[in-house]
């Protein structure tokens, strides 16, 4: 997807650690940025975390298995706490990485694979600002 002046406004980012990928795709959607953060086995949406500079950090966890409650929005934390004060408008995360069988060197590694896609995130958002400020009567 691009706008006038041939910017980028969507992009794909994938880290691979302890024998699994996590992907992150971002894009603007006028002011505000869509986050989706997946991978392993099975990549679903287990989480959705809002942010907007004017209200409290919203997250809805959807139900797992056995009574359980997805828990990835621990790593969309991750990502939020990197450029949540470079964000311009509203930010949505979706978060899901399902891993069959997964093992505590695999559940380590998720968090500096999720560091290293936070700070590719945060360069690609400076290089690729806001398209177009709102206009108001």
């Amino acid at each position: 997807m691009s706008l006038g002046g041939g910017k980028t406004v969507s992009k794909l980012f994938t880290k691979e650690k302890a024998g699994y990928k996590i992907t992150l795709s971002a894009g603007w959607i006028g002011n505000d940025l869509l986050l989706s953060l997946y991978g392993g086995d099975t990549p679903h949406i287990g989480t959705v975390t809002t942010y907007s500079s004017d209200t409290d950090t919203q997250v809805q966890r959807f139900p797992s298995h056995h009574g359980r409650f997805h828990k990835d929005d621990v790593l969309a934390k991750i990502l939020l706490e990197k450029i949540q004060s470079i964000i311009p408008g509203n930010c949505v995360i979706t978060a899901g990485v399902h891993v069959d069988h997964i093992s505590k060197e695999q559940i380590e590694a998720s968090f500096p694979m999720t560091k290293e896609l936070a700070d590719e995130l945060a360069h690609w958002i400076k290089e690729h600002p806001l398209a177009k400020e709102p206009l108001y009567n």
